[in-house]
C-alpha cells in the first residue's frame, strides 16, 4: 500500500465500523451478525493501519500479489455469508409452511365450532 493510500484506507475502515455501530444501535442490523460485521470492520482497520500484515498474509497463502490475497479472503467471506443465508432461508420457509398449515387447522377447528353452533339454534 502506498503511503497516500493509507489515509483512505483508514477513513473508510473508520467509516465502515461507524457504520456497522450505527446499525446495530438503530436495530437495523441484528446481533447475530453484529458480531460477524465488527470483527470485518476490525480487520479492515488492522489491515489499513498495518499494510505490513497483508503482506504476510500474501505470502502465508502463496499469493502473488496483496490485493489477490484480499481478493481470495473477500471470495470465502462471501461465499460463507451466501451458505449461512441459505440456511437461515431455508429454516425460515420451513417454519412459514409448518405456521400456513397451523393457521388453516386452526380456521377448520373454528369453522367446524361455527357449524355446530349455528346447528344448535
Amino acid at each position: 500500500m502506498l503511503p497516500e493510500q493509507r489515509p483512505f484506507a483508514v477513513i473508510t475502515a473508520l467509516l465502515l465500523l461507524g457504520l456497522i455501530v450505527f446499525l446495530i444501535r438503530r436495530r437495523k442490523l441484528r446481533e447475530e451478525y453484529a458480531l460477524l460485521w465488527l470483527m470485518v470492520g476490525a480487520a479492515v482497520i488492522a489491515l489499513a493501519l498495518w499494510p505490513g500484515l497483508l503482506i504476510r498474509i500474501t505470502h502465508l497463502i502463496g499469493a502473488v500479489d496483496p490485493t489477490s490475497a484480499l481478493f481470495i479472503f473477500s471470495l470465502i467471506f462471501l461465499m460463507i455469508i451466501s451458505i449461512h443465508f441459505s440456511i437461515v432461508n431455508s429454516r425460515l420457509k420451513d417454519q412459514i409452511r409448518d405456521l400456513t398449515q397451523e393457521i388453516a387447522l386452526l380456521r377448520h377447528e373454528i369453522e367446524e365450532a361455527l357449524k355446530e353452533k349455528a346447528a344448535k339454534r
